[in-house]
Parts: C-alpha cells; sequence; structure tokens
C-alpha cells in the first residue's frame, strides 16, 4: 500500500509515490490500545495508562536524555571578543519536550545535573517552557556539563565541557523512578548512548528491556562522531534503531553511518521500527508506516540558525502521532516546527498550540516562495564537532 503526497507539494518536487516497505508483522507492536484514529505502533490513548486513580496523569511525552548549558556570545562574536553571553538548555531530548509543550502536550524530561547554578538554570528554563523536571536526578557529586560556541569567519566551534559531568553517570537504576510518570512515547536519542559506557547501557535498556512498559519508544539517531570515537557508532545505533518503534534519521547522516543512499536504502537497511522517517535536509521528509510510505517536501525559510531543527521536526511528529492526525498532516506539522526553529537564533521557537498550526498549514498558502535553502543541520553540527574541544 502506498500514501500519497503532502497537499502543498511544490509542482517541481517529485512525488511519487515509493514502493511500500515489506514490515515484519512482529515488527508492528500491538501492545495497548490504540488511540482514536491513531495508526500508530501502540500508541496508549491519554487516560488508559495510570491504573491508580490517585496517581499523576500520565504524560503523553517523557524525553530521556542528556541536557547541557549552552553559552553563546550575545552579539554573535567571538568568546575572544564578545564579553556578553547567553546561557540556556540545550539538549536534543529536552529540546523535543520543550517545543511539544509548546504544541499543547504534556511532557517531562528525565534526566541527570549537577547540585550547581547551572543544573537550576536547565531545570528552571524546562519547568518555565511548560515541562516537568520532576524526574530529574541532581547529582551532589558530579557538575552539570557546559558547552561554549565560538563563531568566527571560519565558521563555530564548540568547546564541550562534560567529562566527569552528572549526565555522563546516568545509568540503569535511573529508571526505578522514572516508572512513577508513565507515557504515551518515550523519545531517546544517540546523543546519550554515545556521552559513556553508562549512557549507552541505560539507552539499550530503554528500548531492549522496555522497562517503562508497552508504550512506543521513539529514537532519534542523532549521530555525533566525535562523542563515539574512531570504529565506534555505526553497529551501536544501528542495533538501538532496530529495536525501536520510530526512528528519525537525516539521510545525510544515515550514508555516512551505513552507506545507504537513499530513503528506499534506509528503510532496506532498518525494517524493523513501524515508523521511520528519513529526513532529506532541504527537499523533503519521507515517513515508512504500517499504512505505506508517505513524503512531503520542506518548508523553504530564511534560514538563521540549523540548530535544532532536527528536534522540532521530531516534535512537530510526534505532536500529530499523538493527537491522531493523518500521515500527511505530521510530516507538514513537523516541516512546520523545523522551520520555525530555522527562523530563530536559539534552538527553540514559539510554536502555537497544535491545532492552531495546522490550522496555519490547511488555511495559508503553500509555503514555497523563497529561494533559501537550509543547511542540514546534522551535517553543519557534526563538522563543528570535528573541531570541537572536549
Amino acid at each position: 500500500m502506498t500514501g500519497t503526497p503532502a497537499s502543498d507539494a511544490p509542482e517541481d518536487i517529485p512525488a511519487e509515490d515509493i514502493p511500500a516497505a515489506d514490515i515484519p508483522a512482529a515488527a508492528i507492536p500491538t501492545t495497548g490500545a490504540l488511540a482514536a484514529g491513531v495508526p500508530a505502533a501502540g500508541v496508549p490513548a491519554a487516560g488508559t495508562l495510570a491504573a491508580d486513580p490517585a496517581a499523576p496523569a500520565p504524560l503523553d511525552l517523557l524525553a530521556v536524555g542528556e541536557t547541557m548549558v549552552m553559552v553563546t556570545p550575545r552579539h554573535g562574536g567571538g568568546l575572544t571578543t564578545d564579553n556578553t553571553f547567553v546561557l540556556r538548555p540545550g539538549g536534543a531530548e529536552s529540546n523535543v519536550a520543550a517545543l511539544m509543550a509548546r504544541l499543547g502536550h504534556t511532557t517531562a524530561w528525565a534526566g541527570a545535573v549537577g547540585a550547581d547554578p547551572f543544573g537550576e538554570l536547565i531545570t528552571g528554563t524546562l519547568r518555565d517552557q511548560g515541562v516537568d523536571v520532576g524526574l530529574v536526578r541532581r547529582d551532589a557529586h558530579r557538575p552539570t556539563a557546559v558547552y561554549f560556541k565560538h563563531p568566527s569567519d571560519e565558521g563555530t566551534q564548540v568547546f564541550y565541557y562534560r567529562s566527569g559531568s552528572a549526565a555522563t553517570a546516568m545509568h540503569t537504576g535511573d529508571v526505578a523512578a522514572w516508572r512513577t510518570r508513565p507515557a504515551r512515547v518515550t523519545h531517546l536519542s544517540g546523543i546519550t548512548a554515545a556521552i559513556s559506557g553508562q549512557g549507552l547501557d541505560l539507552v539499550r535498556h530503554l528500548v531492549r528491556d522496555r522497562p517503562l512498559g508497552p508504550a512506543p519508544v521513539s529514537f532519534d539517531v542523532n549521530h555525533r562522531p566525535v562523542l563515539w570515537g574512531p570504529g565506534r557508532g555505526p553497529a551501536e545505533l544501528l542495533d538501538l534503531a532496530r529495536h525501536s518503534d520510530i526512528v528519525f534519521v537525516g539521510r545525510d547522516e544515515a550514508q555516512e553511518l551505513w552507506g545507504t543512499s537513499d530513503a528506499r536504502s534506509v528503510r532496506d537497511l532498518l525494517p524493523e521500527p513501524a515508523h521511520l522517517l528519513v529526513k532529506d535536509a532541504a527537499v523533503e521528509a519521507v515517513a515508512f508506516t504500517p499504512d505505506g510510505v508517505f513524503r512531503a517536501p520542506a518548508r523553504k525559510v530564511e534560514v538563521v540558525d540549523a540548530v535544532g531543527a532536527g528536534d522540532a521536526f521530531a516534535a512537530g511528529w510526534l505532536s500529530g502521532l499523538l493527537d491522531g492526525r493523518d500521515q500527511e498532516t505530521r510530516l507538514r506539522l513537523g516541516h512546520y516546527a523545523a522551520s520555525q526553529v530555522l527562523l530563530s537564533p536559539s534552538d527553540h521557537a514559539d510554536l502555537p498550540p497544535a491545532h492552531q498550526a495546522v490550522a496555519l498549514l490547511e488555511n495559508g498558502p503553500p509555503h514555497t516562495g523563497t529561494t533559501s535553502v537550509p543547511p542540514i543541520e546534522g551535517q553543519a553540527i557534526r563538522v563543528a564537532d570535528r573541531s570541537a574541544r572536549h
């Protein structure tokens, strides 16, 4: 079965259907009742997860992973010339939680920070953005990780200070506390798996053993070669993706990791996830799903900063999944959220509630009129990481 292209596809982008993947029946989770109208990978309906009426209401999304404090020069200069800086949280998983909260979902971030002002900055900022931070562990013996951006004419260097941080010490024992807040989807990324051996064990435990229950696991590959080191990364990330229900990966990073050439070859390599989202930067996103294969073109915008666009795409798509929207609308919501972050100098954006975003997409003109081509977010970050100092 094949899907149909999104309704706002520009005329100059081919929109032929891709042959649907042969998805093994065993690869599609059947646990839990589907939310009404949600042809998803066993997504429980809101209100069906908490058996104890006195327990907190179930979350829409639990995001698990590392968050650091990002320090950037306020006026765009380098670290040696600008003496005013902006501090904000920087973490792929917490970005998704914050963006989904803006879209109207109940979200929480679970991770570890130091018992220090940087840890308070992270939890306080996320709390202000509507994210539940009650599951965050404060580590009295390890600091919160920090990274600095150093813009220059040659590009942006990134300087990381995460060795021995609280986040690198996250471990499988942390999971017990997270069971108190069941969620309809758990979201993870390959970054947490790369920062330490304990982090890899934790992510493996979450995707393989499913200690948080039957709800589907969403996994964003987020390849960071510098964190893995020589000879590591491709096999580990492939294994994690194959054990996940929903996978987000860039076409370019899949090519770098596994030698694939296009969305079809990525699906051939990854037949197991019920939902595979292959993002091709400024071109399109392709969704391989139990309902068929769907694609939608990226929105063309004047890019201010590409960082966080991939997280925003995941947030928009997951919002559409949880709200029971059709496949094309999920992709369009992902592109819409990503475009708003591309227009922002930070990795966040003031997104409207999801129903308003959908109304804008349905009633507004096709967003294809600018000639600007967004950079490949993952590629840009990986290039910056290669010149990073740890």
